[in-house]
Protein backbone atom coordinates (compact mmCIF):
# COMPACT_ATOMS: atom_id res chain seq x y z
CA UNK A 1 0.00 0.00 0.00
CA UNK A 2 1.35 3.26 -0.88
CA UNK A 3 0.50 6.92 0.72
CA UNK A 4 0.24 10.70 -0.96
CA UNK A 5 2.39 13.05 1.02
CA UNK A 6 1.83 16.64 -0.21
CA UNK A 7 3.87 19.34 -0.15
CA UNK A 8 3.67 22.83 -1.85
CA UNK A 9 2.45 21.83 -5.03
CA UNK A 10 4.24 18.47 -5.35
CA UNK A 11 2.48 15.35 -4.52
CA UNK A 12 4.88 12.43 -3.57
CA UNK A 13 3.67 8.96 -3.18
CA UNK A 14 5.56 6.69 -0.86
CA UNK A 15 5.10 3.12 0.79
CA UNK A 16 3.84 2.69 3.71
CA UNK A 17 5.09 0.88 6.86
CA UNK A 18 3.00 -0.51 9.21
CA UNK A 19 2.84 1.44 12.58
CA UNK A 20 5.62 4.07 10.93
CA UNK A 21 5.82 6.76 13.63
CA UNK A 22 4.38 10.37 12.08
CA UNK A 23 5.09 13.41 13.93
CA UNK A 24 2.83 16.76 13.79
CA UNK A 25 4.78 19.85 13.18
CA UNK A 26 4.79 20.39 16.77
CA UNK A 27 6.60 17.35 17.72
CA UNK A 28 8.84 17.68 14.33
CA UNK A 29 10.17 21.28 15.61
CA UNK A 30 10.72 20.43 19.02
CA UNK A 31 12.65 17.10 17.57
CA UNK A 32 14.61 19.36 15.22
CA UNK A 33 15.38 22.31 18.09
CA UNK A 34 13.81 25.11 15.92
CA UNK A 35 10.12 26.88 16.66
CA UNK A 36 7.02 25.46 14.84
CA UNK A 37 6.87 28.41 12.80
CA UNK A 38 10.11 27.49 11.67
CA UNK A 39 9.11 23.90 10.96
CA UNK A 40 5.66 25.12 9.31
CA UNK A 41 7.62 27.28 7.10
CA UNK A 42 9.74 24.41 5.67
CA UNK A 43 7.15 22.33 5.14
CA UNK A 44 5.15 25.38 3.36
CA UNK A 45 8.66 25.51 1.04
CA UNK A 46 8.63 21.95 0.14
CA UNK A 47 11.78 21.10 2.09
CA UNK A 48 9.75 17.82 4.46
CA UNK A 49 7.39 16.22 3.16
CA UNK A 50 3.64 15.97 4.73
CA UNK A 51 -0.09 14.19 4.68
CA UNK A 52 -2.60 14.98 6.62
CA UNK A 53 -4.46 12.32 9.24
CA UNK A 54 -8.16 12.40 9.39
CA UNK A 55 -8.44 15.23 11.60
CA UNK A 56 -6.54 17.55 8.74
CA UNK A 57 -3.31 17.75 10.98
CA UNK A 58 0.33 17.97 8.80
CA UNK A 59 2.07 14.92 9.36
CA UNK A 60 5.55 14.24 8.90
CA UNK A 61 6.62 10.48 8.48
CA UNK A 62 9.43 9.34 10.44
CA UNK A 63 11.45 8.67 7.78
CA UNK A 64 11.31 11.42 6.47
CA UNK A 65 11.89 13.74 9.23
CA UNK A 66 15.39 11.51 9.82
CA UNK A 67 16.68 12.19 6.71
CA UNK A 68 15.77 15.64 6.63
CA UNK A 69 16.90 16.10 10.59
CA UNK A 70 20.23 15.11 8.86
CA UNK A 71 19.86 17.61 6.30
CA UNK A 72 19.28 20.44 8.76
CA UNK A 73 22.38 19.34 10.53
CA UNK A 74 25.07 18.92 7.95
CA UNK A 75 24.04 22.41 6.82
CA UNK A 76 24.81 23.87 10.48
CA UNK A 77 23.34 27.08 11.83
CA UNK A 78 25.54 29.19 9.52
CA UNK A 79 27.58 31.14 13.01
CA UNK A 80 30.41 32.16 12.46
CA UNK A 81 31.48 31.96 15.64
CA UNK A 82 30.74 28.78 16.65
CA UNK A 83 33.79 27.22 18.95
CA UNK A 84 35.71 24.31 17.31
CA UNK A 85 34.88 21.14 19.41
CA UNK A 86 35.19 17.11 19.37
CA UNK A 87 32.02 17.06 21.38
CA UNK A 88 29.10 16.81 18.83
CA UNK A 89 26.18 16.99 21.55
CA UNK A 90 25.61 20.81 22.38
CA UNK A 91 22.45 22.20 24.21
CA UNK A 92 22.26 25.82 24.02
CA UNK A 93 20.48 26.83 27.29
CA UNK A 94 20.29 28.67 30.47
CA UNK A 95 22.03 28.74 33.67
CA UNK A 96 19.54 28.38 35.96
CA UNK A 97 21.73 26.92 39.02
CA UNK A 98 25.34 27.06 40.40
CA UNK A 99 26.12 25.31 44.06
CA UNK A 100 30.06 26.55 44.61
CA UNK A 101 32.03 24.28 47.25
CA UNK A 102 35.26 25.03 48.21
CA UNK A 103 36.27 23.26 44.90
CA UNK A 104 33.91 21.70 43.36
CA UNK A 105 30.92 23.53 41.47
CA UNK A 106 27.43 21.97 40.01
CA UNK A 107 26.10 24.04 37.50
CA UNK A 108 22.52 23.44 36.23
CA UNK A 109 21.45 24.55 32.65
CA UNK A 110 17.68 24.33 30.98
CA UNK A 111 17.95 23.64 27.28
CA UNK A 112 14.47 23.42 25.90
CA UNK A 113 12.83 20.39 27.67
CA UNK A 114 16.59 18.97 28.81
CA UNK A 115 17.81 19.80 32.29
CA UNK A 116 21.64 19.50 32.54
CA UNK A 117 23.72 19.14 35.60
CA UNK A 118 27.29 19.37 35.47
CA UNK A 119 30.34 19.13 37.98
CA UNK A 120 33.50 21.05 37.44
CA UNK A 121 35.96 23.13 39.70
CA UNK A 122 35.23 25.92 41.12
CA UNK A 123 38.17 27.87 39.32
CA UNK A 124 36.35 26.81 36.16
CA UNK A 125 32.92 28.73 36.90
CA UNK A 126 34.78 31.30 37.89
CA UNK A 127 37.03 31.22 34.73
CA UNK A 128 34.17 31.33 32.25
CA UNK A 129 31.62 33.90 35.04
CA UNK A 130 29.10 31.61 35.08
CA UNK A 131 25.80 33.31 36.75
CA UNK A 132 22.65 32.03 37.00
CA UNK A 133 20.41 33.21 33.99
CA UNK A 134 23.12 33.94 31.76
CA UNK A 135 23.10 31.71 28.41
CA UNK A 136 25.74 28.69 28.40
CA UNK A 137 26.14 25.65 26.11
CA UNK A 138 26.72 22.42 27.66
CA UNK A 139 28.47 20.12 25.36
CA UNK A 140 28.63 16.12 26.31
CA UNK A 141 30.97 13.97 25.09
CA UNK A 142 30.57 9.95 26.21
CA UNK A 143 31.43 6.84 24.77
CA UNK A 144 28.03 5.26 25.81
CA UNK A 145 24.98 6.01 24.64
CA UNK A 146 21.60 4.64 25.84
CA UNK A 147 18.29 4.71 23.57
CA UNK A 148 15.31 4.47 24.99
CA UNK A 149 12.13 4.02 22.85
CA UNK A 150 8.50 5.50 24.24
Amino acid sequence: MAKALKHCKQEVTVPTVPDMQSYTIGQAARLLGVSPDTARRWADAGRVATHRDEGGRRLIDGQALAAFSIEVAQQGNGEEDVPYTSARNAFPGIVTAIKLGDVAAQVEIQAGPHRLVSLLTREAVEELGLEVGMQATARVKSTSVHIDRP
